[in-house]
């Protein structure tokens, strides 16, 4: 198959899956001024979050099968749309449930990162579909963790308002750079909207190897926003430092994230089974260091670089996985395993934030522990099964 994706587009795709999928993540740094502006408690404010996550996931649930079914650019007008005024929502709100519901359509919309995913495994061949995926995937690990970093210092010196405010001025600016770049990709998927989410059962059932990887991903990602969710709390407590601080330790994590394209390139080299054993060993190492670091600057500088390269690596390893089957199902397949990693993620969050109010950062550290550990248990049970 020829390589029809063009080096500025594939880069378009990697710039805007960061951007758009910031949007999730603005609000982490920002939970401890929010609970304050808000008058609610830190157990409370985590609802932010979790309910960000869980918008995210039944977006992927809902709008990205319909990349298999809808050329890519009508759903990106319609996405758009409502991403922009669901952070003009936020950006507005008074009370903590009119947050967390325009921060369910945040994540509900914040899904179009998972349509340029499967697009550029759909233009590239065989040879260049790592390669092609790991930048992508750069950008949107970037994304993830710069979010973090811009939000936590708007937020220290504008307020929290502020950064919703830019990032729907932010939306409306890339809304229309796609919309004019963007190849238009149509899909052969005939049947109705009912049949084709009846497909993804299809698929889930009969492909052990996308189960096993969505596993994987769910208990990467929910180790992975355990930390983040629990970190600003951590900085609060021990250091004493604001959100601008906690949101600065997403720069530690791109020197992480960078080595997306690397872990890309090296699936058409390295046994899948071994990259993804090699990143899970990371994040587990990165969570013992993370508990015995409550009052280390240092030590968690050094397990926040390991976590999130761990995760990429794991991420990015079952990616490849799923979108070497089923060539005609990309966007479906895709939505199956993205599914399960941001209920992975809502449930990490979820546990994060009730280990960290029950037992505090050594029950915070505990949990990571587990969570990787399962990814462990799973890999040396399955390691045959991977391909």
């Amino acid at each position: 198959m020829k390589n029809t994706l063009s080096n500025s587009i594939l880069y378009l795709l990697s710039i805007s899956a960061g951007l758009v999928v910031a949007n999730l993540y603005y609000n982490q740094p920002l939970l401890h001024d929010i609970a304050v502006s808000l008058h609610v408690s830190d157990a409370q404010v985590s609802n932010v979050a979790l309910s960000t996550q869980i918008g995210y996931a039944l977006g992927l649930l809902l709008i990205i099968p319909l990349g298999d079914k809808i050329n890519n650019l009508k759903i990106i007008r319609m996405d758009f749309l409502v991403l922009v005024l669901s952070l003009l929502g936020a950006a507005l709100s008074q009370s903590l449930v009119f947050l967390v519901i325009a921060s369910f359509l945040i994540g509900f919309t914040s899904t179009l990162p998972q349509l340029f995913v499967p697009m550029v495994a759909h233009l590239s061949n065989d040879q260049g579909r790592g390669r092609a995926i790991g930048i992508v995937m750069s950008g949107l690990l970037i994304g993830i963790l710069g979010s973090r970093v811009l939000s936590g210092l708007v937020g220290e010196y504008f307020g929290w308002r502020s950064v919703f405010y830019g990032a729907a001025g932010i939306m409306t600016l890339l809304f229309f750079l796609l919309n004019a770049k963007l190849p238009v990709i149509r899909p052969k998927f005939g049947e109705s909207y009912f049949k084709l989410m009846k497909s993804l059962w299809h698929y889930f059932k009969s492909e052990p190897t996308l189960r096993l990887a969505t596993l994987r991903g769910a208990l990467a990602f929910g180790s992975l926003s355990a930390f983040w969710t629990t970190l600003v709390f951590l900085m609060d407590d021990s250091f004493g430092y604001g959100s601008a601080v906690a949101g600065g330790f997403g720069l530690f994590g791109i020197a992480g994230a960078l080595g997306a394209t690397v872990v890309g390139k090296l699936n058409n080299r390295v046994q899948k089974s071994t990259l993804i054993l090699a990143g899970t060993l990371l994040i587990l190492l990165s969570w013992f260091i993370f508990l015995f670091s409550a009052h280390s600057l240092v030590g968690l500088v050094i397990g926040v670089i390991l976590i999130d390269l761990g995760v990429q690596g794991v991420h990015i390893t079952n990616q490849n996985i799923v979108f070497s089957r089923n060539t005609e199902a990309r966007n479906r397949v895709n939505t199956i395993y993205m599914v399960g990693f941001f209920i992975g993620g809502a449930v990490g969050t979820t546990l994060g934030s009730l280990a960290w109010n029950s037992f505090g950062w050594t029950g915070v550290s505990v949990l990571g522990i587990l969570l990787s550990g399962g990814i462990l248990v799973l890999q040396i049970f399955t390691r045959k099964r991977i391909v």
